[in-house]
């Protein structure tokens, strides 16, 4: 309840802020806020999981960990720069929450004890290695946080494979699981709204790093976003193949 209260706090605000605005102004930050809200019930939708069924079944602990890791790669700025109240409470908000996903999942009493290892076995270490040294290689701008905020992008974009690879090898997926991970894959596609809306607005587009890694980060979940329409159609559990 409480997390809902701040979920509407936050539309509130924001919706008195794009009332101020022009049209054009408004069409960046209603992108981005759409797309913020729609990665906020994404992890409403797992906590309710872990909370109602005392259980984290069918959900990757190693996607849970490599988000955790983007979250505190991509937010070092937390301590140099100051955007806005709500770029801020943002931004705590998902490293809060994905520390706090990662603890019930290692920690709690309960909930540990339906974590599957036998199924989540994707070598995820991989992953961090190969975006570190993509984001020494190919950044911004050659500094600390320049680069850690290229390694976040990067990571983020192959951050659901190990999830994704455990629902295959499960086959059936609850509910809640597949809209988890739906969510999950919408908001990173609506942000792609947000720089092809730049692309035309700004005189220098300088955020290709993020466009290509959600485009590759989109398409990863193109198989999984079919099988959820299907069975959305049908009004069926999702199955997904082995």
């Amino acid at each position: 309840m409480v997390k809902l209260m701040i979920c509407f706090a936050l539309c509130q605000f924001c919706w008195r802020r794009m009332r101020r605005t022009s049209w054009r102004q408004r069409a960046f930050p209603v992108a981005t806020f759409a797309g913020d809200m729609t990665h906020l019930i994404s992890i409403l939708i797992l906590l309710l999981k872990m909370y109602a069924t005392k259980s984290c079944s069918g959900i990757s602990l190693k996607t849970q960990e490599l988000y955790a890791i983007v979250f505190l790669a991509r937010y070092l700025d937390l301590f140099t720069d100051f955007i806005s109240i709500y770029n801020t409470v943002m931004k705590l908000i998902f490293i809060a929450s994905s520390l706090a996903i990662v603890w019930c999942m290692r920690l709690h009493p309960t909930v540990r004890r339906s974590y599957d290892k036998v199924l989540d076995t994707f070598r995820h270490y991989f992953l961090v290695a190969a975006c570190f040294i993509l984001a020494l290689l190919v950044n911004e701008k050659f500094g600390f946080q320049e680069i850690f905020w290229a390694f976040s992008i990067y990571m983020e974009a192959v951050a659901i494979l190990p999830q994704l690879v455990l629902l295959q090898r499960s086959g059936n997926v609850d509910n809640l699981t597949s809209h988890y991970v739906f969510f999950l894959g919408a908001y990173r596609a609506l942000y792609i709204l947000n720089w092809i809306y730049r692309y035309f607005t700004y005189t220098h587009f300088n955020r290709w790093i993020a466009f290509n890694a959600g485009l590759v980060q989109t398409a990863l979940y193109a198989d999984f976003f079919y099988y959820y329409y299907i069975s959305w159609r049908n009004n069926a559990k999702l199955r997904l193949p082995a």
